[in-house]
């Protein structure tokens, strides 16, 4: 009997609250997968330090970034920027046998049939507009205005790309590419740290916050690259919905103050089979 896949996002790994959820993560059998869908933590060291705990667990584990992890903060004394950090994350799963999107991607086989895992790095490039803006800078603007501004504005750096809006197109370009490889019959579960379609923002306390959240560019892509599941996180809002008859799942796990209200913690989403 094969193992399934569960999937979990949001680890945010730097409070002690959730660093006992992730000591406390088990499999429910020895062949069971963990798709981890990005901010597992703030800095290098608690980022490794979470996912080889949880690769020496599972038996397979697909991690993608978020947000989160692709800060610099000058507590870090690993201060790579952008690009660069990127791949040192990747190089640190490498070693640790944990695959990223840079790598073949895996396919599960269950009792549903082969399915391959897709985890997607795709930044976002500030087109999901803010209510009654017109152009990227207004909305920016009224988000300044407003006091609701993504703290990835000081931390999330771009080099060497001139800026996240650039590093987004080079990253769906290479992410469309490697889809469109995979052929017209392969069943998918795409896997990104940002939703793929914006209507999961519209239930967003503070709606100017949805240009940090994705990008129009992937609205089509559950459609398109045939997927069974769509998987995210980021917006700390967990639940399941449905878009063109495609199942997305939110799986975060979020900070100790948002899971607390609702008196234990979310465990790992089974997200297949579903």
């Amino acid at each position: 009997m094969p193992g399934s896949v569960f999937a979990i996002s949001d680890l945010h790994s730097s409070h002690a609250a959730n660093r006992r959820i992730i000591d406390d993560l088990r499999p429910e059998c020895d062949d069971d997968w963990l798709i981890v869908a990005g901010d597992v933590g703030e800095t290098f060291s608690d980022i490794a330090n979470a996912l080889r705990l949880l690769r020496q667990r599972y038996a397979k584990v697909i991690w993608t970034p978020g947000n989160h992890d692709l800060w610099t903060l000058r507590e870090d004394p690993v201060q790579l920027r952008g690009e660069a950090r990127y791949q040192a994350l990747v190089q640190m799963c490498k070693d640790n046998d944990i695959l990223t999107p840079q790598d073949e991607f895996a396919t599960w086989t269950g009792p549903t049939g082969p399915t391959t895992i897709v985890p997607l790095f795709q930044l976002y490039d500030y087109s999901w507009l803010a209510p009654g803006t017109k152009t990227k800078t207004e909305s920016l603007e009224y988000a300044y205005r407003t006091g609701v501004v993504c703290a990835d504005e000081m931390l999330l750096h771009s080099d060497p790309h001139p800026n996240r809006e650039t590093w987004c197109d080079a990253r769906l370009k290479e992410s469309e590419h490697r889809l469109f490889a995979l052929g017209p019959d392969v069943r998918t579960v795409l896997v990104s740290h940002w939703p793929l379609v914006r209507q999961p923002t519209d239930v967003l306390r503070f709606p100017e916050f949805a240009q940090w959240c994705g990008t129009t560019r992937t609205a089509d892509w559950h459609v398109r690259f045939r997927a069974q599941v769509a998987v995210y996180g980021h917006l700390h809002i967990r639940r399941t919905t449905l878009y063109d008859g495609v199942r997305f799942e939110e799986v975060s796990l979020g900070y100790p103050r948002e899971w607390s209200r609702r008196g234990k913690p979310p465990m790992p989403k089974k997200v297949l089979p579903g």
